[in-house]
Formats: structure tokens, C-alpha cells, sequence
């Protein structure tokens, strides 16, 4: 009875619980049930109080299209608030704009205080919610002008319409409302309108404008008209001269207008008005007074990133080139500030191709992600780069040197330089590079020896670092960079006057002294070099004979053996000194720069003689010192060899070759001893077939068997050996005779030139169906005549021979130069196009030539589609 009682009751407090749980429940289903209906109905009011709204305005904008009465500054107030109450930019972007040209058609009234917007400033009751108002109204002007495309003719309007607003609110000339009596009000306005061009700088107004421009200028023809450049440009010059040039809007308006791709250009061609405002208010002296601070410039050049520090940097040079008097007066903090933006960009310039590089047309392989939109815009980018290495800016930033006058040389200019009069003492000529003497005087008018500390020595050398950081940095224009600090005739030759004058020791000394320094000061001055022997390479390799030997332009003659004998030194103590083994960096681009420029005009005195006898020779170097150090495997001694040959004589090296060939062929086992003999290789040749047969029987013989003994047995047609010959010695005959049957033009294996009948490879070669293999095959044969001390008589031609010896890898290595020796008649004929003095288009000639091709015409085009591109006096240095 009691477990029954038990069981009773806590089945009605179970049953309790359950009952109150469900009231809780339907309570909570209750009042969530209210919640969504006070929502919804909260939702549908809201949405009921919006349509009416909405219908309000619009029936407010269509009274007000019709025309019929013009809208107190009130109803217009009023209709705004509610209009931004509700406003979704999707939904409302008709609404607003008919906003704005209900606000700018009320701005126009005539003598109708009551009609114009901006009167309602001056009411104290509204002027705090006036203010309020005209922000958020001009700030969803920037919004839209964030999203409009201005290339579409829609957008286009609306671009210029909000715009229009915000020109007309940021600015009080042009309210009617301070006209006459109003005049006294202008401060209180103007105060207004900075208090409103601040708030939208808050917002990002500079990047609204950035995306606004880029997106109409950066394309091969902009979509912005006059009008509409001319209004945003004035937009963003607005706050600064308000701000009266503060560094807290220079900043943005380098970071987000003045890298505007080829911004200035634009601004030159539509609106050039523009960049007389900027010339009046002397901004590009503020500019660089801004950028020269290294901080400042690393923090705007991050800001940017490489590729649109490009822009800002063409901008900048554009804006240069037209105000030269600033740049004379500027020209430390100009290149100072290039010399930054150059090597911010260079620390992301990569030599090759990864997964992590991007290709850029200027910079070449690029470690930063690349706007590829800027592509379109990057030809009118690199013209605005070019002010850099145009005259202009040459002869401002090397004024210094230019000013000074070159003392004519008493030597008559045509003679010829092999004469001896035409040749001066090597002793007198080395004075001009090593020492501070009379002969380097005479360079320039005596003015001394100069400090390497001096400001003028400082500022020249500020200058080569910039031109040396745009080598090599602007890697895909760097033949465009140094034509241009190639044009002027005279800078060459008095920079290096003022190299001789550096230092009191001379040139020589004190660059070989900054090797050993890791200052910025011998950094500097070994730029300076760099920068001297990159650009005359340069020159020289584009100069024809006629240039350099008889008309000696920017070089006399006697200046190339100085500077040769300089460089001839330089390089030698590079590397007998042990600098160039771990070179690297800095050093090591210093040494093929230096190296570049001796090569090329050592192989220009080979071709075509200017240096004095035994020239090219260094005394101080014993050939038996040499051997020594070969023998001991000392890494300079194998450096002279590989870049300096010609400083030990000619017969040196022949024997130096003979004994290391006679090394290894002891090392290889080739030379007969008591205890050994070496592998003789056997084969027997018929005179009617000698190419034949030599080629079956030799062309499948190892390296080794090559290097070894080949004895030669001749027998006639029947196979019976010839009599009284001397099989040992036939191996020499048999060799001559076959470069001679190869040699021979007939066979079209080798063809002659024009005018010395110099062999090269034929052309049409191609018709022997094993024609590789026969190449091949001659290479083999004169390979081992070399090996073996034979002397074969093969005149082949010189281009042919540069070829042979690698040269044509080179970056030293000019065709041009070549071409006399394949065809004269061309080379004459290309040269007298380089000296024509009138129209070449008159001539008729195109980017391509034609070739008699085993009697078929064949048209070569020298760049792609040059058949249909006219040669003309811009293109023909191509």
C-alpha cells in the first residue's frame, strides 16, 4: 500500500512538470510569435513609409523636371534628408542623381538667394545639418565615381556630373550668393569648404580620384575629355593648396595622383593649363623638398610598389623636363630621389624566370606582383623615362663638366693611325691616366688636381650612380639608356678628363686604391667608372670605321691608346691581385664593365690598327712567372689567360700551348716511352676518294683515339699501296689535302667573300644530305692540325673566325662590325643610309632585304612585319 502511494505521487508531480514545461513552451511559441509579427509588421511599415517616401521624391523630381517653378533651397533640403534617410545606392541612383541636378540647377538661378543651395549655410538653424548633408551627399558622389566606368558613354555623364558637384562644394568662386555685398561672407565659406574637403580626405578622396583617372588615362587612347581631367586634377590639387602644401597631403598626392600613369603627359596634351597651375605654385620644387628625405621617399615608394613607382618616377621626369630652372637649382635632391625609387625597384628586379617573378616590360623579370592594366599605358611610361637620358637633362645634370672646353689637339685629324706620326710615345700617353701631369692638362683647361671629398666631385659622382642604378635596373631599355648618354659628342671625353683629374696620384691609382675600400665614397667613384666604360662600349660598337679612324668622333685616337693602356692596367691588377677570384656583386659587375670596354677596343685594334707596337703587352709581367704560376694551378694566372691573353706575347702563348698539349699527351699515355708505346690508329685512303674515305674512317674515332698517333697509308684505285712513301709522314699531307677539297667552293660546303675571297659556311650547304656531319668533320681535322703544330692555310673570314671563337656570345660582340668582312658593299651601303642628311623615307627602303637564294628571292624581315615597315630617320638607326 505504501509503494502503491509512492508510485502515485511522483507520477502527478511527473505528470506537473510536464504540463508546466508545455505552458513555458507554449508561452515562449507565444511571444516569439509576437516578436516576428511586431517585425514584420515593423518591416512592412517601414517598407510602406519608404514607397511613399520615394513616390514623394519622385513626384518631387518629376514637378521639378517639368519646369514649371524653380525649387526654394528648402523643399530641395528637405527632400535631400529624406532621400538620404533611405538611401541604397542600387535602389536610389537615379534619385541621386536627380538630386544633384536639381542641387547644381539651383546653384545657376540668377539673382534668386532663396533658390540656391548653399544659402542654407547661412541660416543658423540649418547650417550644422546643411554641412552634414552636403558630406554624405558629395561622399556618395565619390562612391559612384569609385564604380563608373568612363569609357562607357552613360557612365561618362555621370562622371562628369559628380564630379561637377564636387567642384562646386569644395570651392566658393563660383556661389553666387557672396557676389557684391556677399564678398564678406567668403572667409566663413571658405572655412566651410575645407571643413567639407577634409571630411572627404578622411573617406579616401584621393583614392577615388587614383581609380577615377587610372581608369580613364591608362589605355592606349583616354577616355577622360578635357573637361573632365581638367576638374578631377583640380580636385586633387584642391586640398593641398588649402593645406598650403602640408607633408600630410603631399604625401597622398604623390602616393595616389602623381603615379597616375603618364599623369603629366595627359595633363600636357588635353589640358596644359593644368601644369601651369602646377609651375605657379612651384610644386616640383616641393616635391622633391619631400622626397629628398630618404624616409619619406622609402615610404612612398612602398606605398606604390615597384610598378607604379615607375609612374610617380615618369611623372616626376616629365614634370622636370619642363621646368628646367627648378632642376638646375634642385639637381642634388632631384637625383637623389631617382637614385632611391631606382634602387627600391631594383631590389625586386630578378635575372631569370621563376614561380615567383612576373614579367615586366621594363624591368624585366620582376619579384612583386605586376598591374598588368598598366601594360597599355607603359610606352607613354617609358617616354616619360627617357626625359632622364635626353639632352636636356644631360647638359643640366652634367653641366659642371660640360662647361668645360677640350683643348684641340695639334695632330691633324686624318691621319691615317698607322703612320708614325699619328702615333705618340706610349711613356707621354700613360701620363694622361696615371698621373696628375702636363699632358692630362691638356685635357682640360689647368685647373688642378681635384678632391675626391669636393662638392663638385660629389654631385658628378651622384650623377653616375643614377645613370648606373638605371642600367641596371631598367634592364629592358638598357640599349636605349646608354644611346642616349651616347648622344652628346663631348660627354665622354670630358668625363674622362675629369676621371685623369681625380684623386692627387692620377686615375689608376686612386680606383685601384677604392677596390680595397668598401666606402660609399669609392662605391661612388667606381659607378662613376662603371657608368664611363659601359657607355663608350656602347659607342664604339656603333661607330663604323669612318667614325672612329678618320672623322674621330667623341675620341681622338690618341684617347683610345690612353684609355686603353688605363684599362689594359686596371684589369691586370684586378686580377693579379687576387680581386676578381671572389668577386662578386658590385666588384664583379665592375670587372666586366671595365673588361667589356677593353675587349672591345682590343679587338677593334686588331681589326684595324691604332695602338702603338707591343701596346697591348705588359712588361711587368715575366712570361717564365706565368708558367710558374700555371704550374703551381694558381687561380690569377689561369684568369690572365682566360680574360687578358694579349698581355703576353704572341710566340709565349704558342709555346705555352705546346707544352700543355705535350702534359697532357703524357698524361693520356700518347707519347712513346721505353716501356710503353701509344695506340696507333690505322686507316688507308685512295687519293680518287680522299674526302670519302677519311670521313668513313675518322668521323666515329673517340676524343682519345683522336688526340693519339693516325698513320695514313694511300693506295690507288686497285687497293695497291702507292711505293716510296713514307707512311709516317703522309698524316700532314693527307690533312692539307682534305681542308683543301673541303675548302673548295665547288663542293658548296664553304662559299668566298666578295671582295678578299675569305671562306665561311655556304648558305645552301644544305644541299649535302650529311652537310652537319661534314662540318663536323672539318672541325675535327683543324682541331687536330692545331693539336698536332700543323700549319694548314685556311683563310677563312674574320666574322667566321669570331664565330668559331665564341665571341658571338658576347655581349661586347657587334655584327656590324663583322660585316665588312662577309660583304663590303653592304656595310658601305648601310653606313651611307646611318649618314644620309635627308628624307630616308624618300629612299623607299623597308625593315627588310632580299637574298638571291639558289634563284629564288627570299625577303628577310629584320623585325617582325619589317617587309610593310617604311625605313624613316626616326627607325633607321634599327
Amino acid at each position: 500500500m505504501f509503494t502503491v502511494s509512492q508510485t502515485s505521487r511522483a507520477w502527478f508531480i511527473d505528470r506537473a512538470r510536464q504540463a508546466r514545461e508545455e505552458r513555458l513552451v507554449q508561452k515562449e511559441r507565444e511571444r516569439a510569435a509576437i516578436g516576428i509579427q511586431a517585425h514584420v509588421r515593423s518591416f512592412l511599415c517601414r517598407s510602406r513609409l519608404q514607397r511613399d517616401i520615394r513616390r514623394e521624391i519622385d513626384e518631387f523630381f518629376k514637378a521639378d523636371d517639368s519646369g514649371s517653378s524653380k525649387r526654394s533651397a528648402l523643399c530641395i533640403f528637405k527632400i535631400a534628408r529624406k532621400l538620404l534617410f533611405l538611401f541604397r545606392i542600387k535602389e536610389d541612383n537615379e534619385r541621386f542623381e536627380k538630386l544633384c541636378r536639381c542641387i547644381l540647377s539651383s546653384m545657376d538661378a540668377e539673382n534668386e538667394p532663396k533658390v540656391w543651395y548653399v544659402s542654407l549655410a547661412l541660416s543658423k538653424d540649418l547650417t550644422l545639418l546643411w554641412i552634414k548633408q552636403i558630406k554624405d551627399i558629395l561622399w556618395y558622389c565619390c562612391e559612384f565615381l569609385g564604380q563608373l566606368k568612363p569609357e562607357i558613354l552613360q557612365d561618362s555623364k555621370l562622371v562628369t556630373l559628380y564630379l561637377t558637384m564636387l567642384v562646386t562644394f569644395t570651392d566658393t568662386s563660383m556661389w553666387k550668393i557672396l557676389r557684391g555685398k556677399g564678398e564678406n561672407l567668403r572667409p566663413a565659406m571658405n572655412h566651410i569648404c575645407a571643413n567639407i574637403m577634409g571630411h572627404l580626405n578622411q573617406h579616401g578622396f584621393y583614392s577615388v580620384l587614383q581609380i577615377l583617372l587610372t581608369r580613364g588615362l591608362a589605355r592606349p587612347r583616354p577616355c577622360l575629355s578635357k573637361g573632365t581631367l581638367t576638374a578631377a586634377f583640380s580636385l586633387a590639387l584642391r586640398p593641398v593648396v588649402t593645406a598650403q602644401f602640408s607633408d600630410n597631403l603631399i604625401r597622398p598626392f604623390l602616393i595616389h595622383i602623381m603615379s597616375v600613369p603618364a599623369l603629366v603627359t595627359h595633363l600636357s596634351t588635353m589640358t596644359p593649363e593644368r601644369l601651369t597651375v602646377l609651375e605657379s605654385h612651384d610644386m616640383l620644387r616641393k616635391f622633391i623638398t619631400f622626397l629628398r628625405d630618404k624616409d619619406r621617399c622609402r615610404d612612398v615608394c612602398e606605398s606604390l610598389e615597384g610598378c607604379h613607382t615607375l609612374c610617380l618616377m615618369g611623372n616626376l621626369l616629365h614634370l622636370g623636363s619642363l621646368s628646367p630652372r627648378v632642376l638646375e637649382e634642385e639637381t642634388d635632391g632631384f637625383v637623389g630621389l631617382l637614385t632611391q625609387m631606382l634602387c627600391y625597384c631594383q631590389k625586386y628586379v630578378s635575372q631569370k624566370k621563376s614561380n615567383l617573378t612576373h614579367w615586366h616590360p621594363v624591368l624585366g623579370w620582376f619579384s612583386q606582383s605586376v598591374d598588368y592594366g598598366l601594360n597599355e599605358s607603359m610606352p607613354l611610361i617609358t617616354k616619360q623615362l627617357q626625359f632622364l637620358w635626353g639632352v636636356p637633362l644631360i647638359r643640366i645634370f652634367f653641366s659642371d663638366i660640360l662647361s668645360k672646353k677640350l683643348l684641340e689637339n695639334q695632330e691633324p685629324a686624318h691621319v691615317h693611325p698607322a703612320s708614325p706620326q699619328n702615333v705618340l710615345p706610349v711613356k707621354n700617353l700613360l701620363k694622361r691616366a696615371f698621373q696628375k701631369s702636363a699632358s692630362v692638362r691638356n685635357i682640360l683647361k689647368p685647373v688642378g688636381g681635384k678632391r675626391v671629398d669636393s662638392a663638385e666631385v660629389q654631385k658628378v659622382c651622384n650623377i653616375c650612380v643614377l645613370y648606373q642604378t638605371s642600367l641596371t635596373t631598367l634592364t629592358q631599355i638598357r640599349l636605349q639608356i646608354l644611346t642616349g648618354l651616347t648622344y652628346l659628342d663631348d660627354l665622354l671625353p670630358k668625363l674622362w678628363a675629369f676621371i685623369c683629374e681625380l684623386g692627387p696620384h692620377g686615375g689608376l691609382k686612386l680606383f685601384l686604391e677604392c677596390l680595397n675600400n668598401d666606402t660609399e665614397e669609392s662605391k661612388q667613384l667606381l659607378a662613376m667608372l662603371m657608368l664611363f666604360c659601359d657607355c663608350s662600349r656602347h659607342l664604339i660598337t656603333i661607330l663604323d670605321d669612318i667614325e672612329v679612324y678618320e672623322e674621330q668622333i667623341s675620341f681622338k685616337l690618341e684617347e683610345l691608346v690612353t684609355i686603353s693602356s688605363f684599362l689594359n692596367s686596371f684589369v691586370f691588377k684586378m686580377i693579379w691581385d687576387g680581386i676578381v677570384e671572389n668577386a662578386k656583386g658590385e666588384t664583379l659587375e665592375l670587372f666586366q664593365s671595365v673588361h667589356g670596354w677593353l675587349m672591345v677596343l682590343y679587338e677593334r685594334d686588331c681589326r684595324r690598327r691604332f695602338a702603338p707596337e707591343d701596346h697591348w703587352l705588359r712588361k711587368d709581367l715575366k712570361p717564365s712567372v706565368l708558367f710558374q704560376e700555371l704550374d703551381k694551378d694558381r687561380k690569377r694566372a689561369q684568369l690572365i689567360l682566360q680574360y687578358i691573353p694579349h698581355v703576353i706575347p704572341h710566340k709565349n702563348r704558342v709555346l705555352l700551348f705546346r707544352n700543355m698539349v705535350t702534359k697532357e699527351k703524357e698524361q693520356l699515355g700518347l707519347v712513346e716511352t721505353s716501356s710503353a708505346s701509344p695506340h696507333v690508329t690505322h686507316i688507308t685512303i685512295r687519293r680518287s676518294r680522299m674526302l670519302e674515305d677519311g670521313y668513313e674512317q675518322l668521323r666515329q674515332l673517340s676524343q682519345h683515339a683522336m688526340k693519339g698517333v693516325i698513320r695514313v697509308k694511300f693506295v690507288n684505285d686497285l687497293g695497291v699501296d702507292e711505293a716510296g712513301i713514307d707512311q709516317d709522314g703522309v698524316f700532314k699531307e693527307f690533312l692539307e689535302e682534305i681542308i683543301k677539297r673541303v675548302s673548295d667552293p665547288a663542293l658548296n660546303l664553304f662559299k668566298t667573300t666578295s671582295g678578299d675571297e675569305r671562306l665561311y659556311p655556304s648558305p645552301t650547304s644544305y644541299i649535302h644530305e650529311n652537310y652537319l656531319q661534314l662540318f663536323e668533320f672539318v672541325g675535327k681535322m683543324l682541331g687536330k692540325a692545331v693539336y698536332e703544330g700543323i700549319v694548314v692555310d685556311v683563310p677563312f673570314a674574320s666574322f667566321f673566325l669570331s664565330q668559331l671563337l665564341g665571341h658571338h656570345h658576347s655581349i661586347f660582340y657587334s655584327s656590324v662590325d663583322e660585316l665588312p668582312s662577309l660583304d663590303s658593299e653592304f656595310y658601305k651601303n648601310l653606313t651611307s643610309i646611318k649618314r644620309y642628311d635627308g628624307d630616308i623615307a624618300d629612299l623607299g627602303l623597308t625593315l627588310s632585304y632580299d637574298e638571291d637564294v639558289m634563284g629564288q628571292l627570299v625577303c628577310h624581315e629584320l623585325i617582325p612585319g619589317g617587309k610593310t615597315i617604311p625605313v624613316t630617320n626616326e627607325n633607321k638607326s634599327e
